[in-house]
């Protein structure tokens, strides 16, 4: 729980404050100080009389009622102190900088139990234990450096890590980034990550609050929690950006040993993200620099100018937009050679404008108007400007500020001197501006902004889909483990064909005429009456390639029998399914269940390619048809799918509405843990299913019940 006392205590006692700067029990003290926080300011130490020039308290029993208790002393005495100071003092919010609980060992998590039900039991607020503090406007209750600018409009940050969260602050300092509050939850057991969005969405309000979130996370505790608020929020007009570190194993392990966080798949996080239109970013430069971008107007168009005085970092910025699937248009025409004739000799105008490295202030102003007001087919501006040694600087950047504040289109202000031009860069920040500094790193983050979808609608579409028929199957079907797959615990298997074949025609999902049998002489008469070429594939295996279980292009009975005989000695061989031969370009959908985010939806190239390429895009089910396309359009090899070299493309709406039908399917059978449906054969016509597995997992019935 969140309450007043956290955010706006009118007294604050620090337990462990010292005069030592250089100990989080002094550090603490001496950033609320200079952050001038008006309230009562109090410090319990046995071994000092005054600190910091305030009169210190030499026992906890002799403090008078307090709203917020900042602890820092040693794990070991927190629950005492945070027992005592509820009941006998009405403390009703605690922040604990200390270490040594969960994070660590079972006897620090046991301590951390205590404490958590203490708060729970007077209903306090907790931040921490084992993080840096808790930064507002209206106090500075962090022991950390830098101490960023602060403003209602800046930015809300939340951390998962408190070491991180002063890394991340630095790179947002050094670009001009203000914030309106940090949150740093430590281990987060009673305010965590989704609990800080919840009181943010459910306490909003557009005309003070803060239109930007950056978050990082080592742990998504609760997926349906974060999504429902960080969607909300992204309605009522916010933008939210995020870190989730430990998605590799590796990466998992050290979050792990850092937080205690639990596991998530990348796929998982890209879906939830997808789904919310949070801003996925990979590092502490990307998420600021995203963060930079949050605060210039929207906008929808694609197309840049690049106005710059450095032919390099225009062709570097050129590059980069082109590679993130943004514009660079050329600029030609009367305007354009009249913007030429006001410039030096020899300035390009084509696009990038070079003004040149002797271009002045006034030849930076003339080329950003014309951008403005004569180029239509631009959308926004980036402004590469450094130090050549050859201009004033402080004119140049005050013209610059001057068309921020008058220009329509977003202008991204690239400064690259940061050295050289230090006193004139930091002048223009203290403008209420920033600076991307380095022309890639921007680029790039742009690409992940334009490429986030807007939140997903988040009912779910049946359109056709027999839920009630797909209860039944699942409801008496019975779950036989294979005898040698004990690795997928009890009550998990492979389902055979048939039950296969019915679930994706529950769900309207069209698959290839197919036949299984033990008995030859039905799976020759099926290939008769359906006509050759067929297909011929061993049942038993899950993995049908890997076992030489596949035999394609069948055209003769003859041919058929033999393979039928090779097939059936493979190990593990029940039977035999023959299909139809069809051809089109291989596709693939499959999903996984994720524990605590649900079922999340691949899709991509199929055949070899899903493990050969990695080119998968993944959604949360379920899935909207929007979802749907904006998944299959982040392909990589899109293109392919569009249709390439006189090649006709696939029927995209089919694809689209296979991927929703399947992700109904799945919202409505969680006993389902895995399916594949590799290969899907698409032509301009059709998308069918023509082979697909699935794993089902059901609890064994209880003996005692039976």
């Amino acid at each position: 729980m969140i309450n007043k006392q956290l955010l706006e205590p009118e007294s604050i006692v620090v337990i462990g404050g010292s005069n030592n700067t250089h100990k989080p029990g002094g550090a603490v003290i001496r950033n609320l100080l200079s952050g001038g926080y008006k309230g009562t300011l109090r410090v319990v130490n046995p071994k000092e009389d005054e600190i910091q020039g305030i009169k210190v308290f030499h026992h906890a029993k002799e403090l008078p009622p307090t709203d917020l208790a900042i602890i820092v002393v040693a794990a070991k005495y927190c629950p005492e102190y945070v027992e005592f100071l509820a009941k006998e003092k009405q403390v009703r919010a605690f922040i604990i900088l200390s270490a040594g609980f969960g994070e660590e060992t079972h006897e620090g998590a046991l301590l951390e139990q205590q404490i958590i039900q203490t708060c729970d039991e007077y209903g306090c607020s907790l931040i921490g234990p084992n993080c840096i503090g808790l930064l507002t406007r209206w106090h500075h209750s962090v022991f950390t450096k830098p101490i960023p600018n602060l403003h209602p409009k800046g930015v809300d940050f939340i951390s998962g890590s408190g070491a991180t969260a002063v890394f991340i602050l630095e790179s947002a300092v050094s670009k001009g980034l203000s914030f309106n509050s940090v949150w740093s939850i430590g281990n987060g057991k009673q305010i965590g990550i989704e609990t800080v969005l919840e009181y943010m969405d459910e306490h909003f309000d557009e005309e003070k609050d803060s239109l930007v979130k950056l978050l990082y996370i080592e742990n998504i505790a609760d997926p349906d929690k974060l999504l429902y608020h960080a969607t909300s929020l992204i309605r009522k007009g916010c933008r939210i950006a995020a870190i989730k570190a430990g998605t590799s194993q590796s990466g998992s392990r050290a979050a792990s040993s850092h937080t205690g966080a639990l596991a998530s798949s990348d796929s998982a996080v890209e879906a939830l993200f997808r789904k919310a239109g949070i801003v996925r970013c990979f590092s502490r430069e990307e998420l600021t620099t995203v963060g930079c971008i949050f605060t210039l107007p929207k906008f929808t168009g694609k197309n840049f100018a690049i106005v710059t005085h450095a032919g390099g970092p225009g062709v570097m910025l050129t590059d980069a937009l082109s590679k993130g699937g943004m514009e660079v248009p050329l600029l030609s025409g009367e305007r354009a050679e009249e913007l030429k004739s006001k410039l030096l000799p020899g300035a390009a105008v084509s696009n990038p404008i070079d003004v040149l490295a002797t271009g002045t202030p006034e030849h930076l102003g003339i080329a950003i108007d014309y951008c403005e007001q004569h180029f239509d087919n631009i959308d926004a501006i980036m402004v590469i400007f450094g130090s050549p040694g050859l201009v004033r600087l402080y004119d140049a950047y005050a013209v610059l500020h001057q068309k921020i504040l008058e220009c329509k289109k977003p202008i991204f202000p690239i400064l690259p001197s940061v050295n050289t031009a230090g006193p004139e860069v930091q002048e223009f920040l203290k403008k209420g501006h920033v600076n991307f500094a380095d022309e890639v790193t921007v680029a790039t983050a742009l690409t992940q902004v334009m490429k986030t979808p807007p939140p997903a609608d988040q009912q779910v579409d049946i359109n056709g889909v027999d839920v009630p028929r797909i209860r039944r199957i699942i409801d008496n079907l019975q779950i036989h483990p294979h005898p040698h797959k004990e690795e997928q615990g009890d009550g998990s298997a492979w389902l055979p064909p048939a039950v296969v074949h019915e679930l994706l025609a529950c769900a309207g999902i069209p698959t290839v005429p197919e036949f299984v049998s033990s008995d030859k002489d039905d799976v020759l008469a099926f290939a008769d009456r359906c006509g050759y070429p067929v297909v011929a594939k061993v049942v038993g295996p899950v993995h049908k390639s890997d076992v030489g279980g596949v035999a394609l292009n069948i055209r003769s009975r003859e041919v058929l029998s033999a393979e039928y005989d090779r097939l059936m000695l493979i190990p593990d061989a029940t039977a035999v399914m023959v299909q139809k031969m069809i051809k089109g370009t291989e596709l693939f959908i499959g999903a996984k269940y994720e524990e605590r985010f649900g079922h999340v939806v691949l899709c991509g190239l199929g055949g070899i390619f899903v493990e050969v390429l990695k080119d998968v895009s993944s959604g949360l089910a379920p899935l909207s048809y929007e979802e749907a396309y904006n998944m299959i359009h982040s392909l990589r090899g899109y293109k392919i799918l569009k249709g390439t070299r006189g090649l006709k493309g696939i029927n995209e709406r089919k694809y689209a509405e296979i991927i929703v039908r399947l992700s109904t399917l799945l919202r409505f059978a969680t006993e389902i843990k895995e399916i594949d449906i590799n290969p899907l054969l698409a032509d301009e016509n059709d998308v069918i299913a023509v082979d697909a597995r699935i794993r089902m997992e059901k609890p064994h019935p209880n003996p005692s019940t039976m």
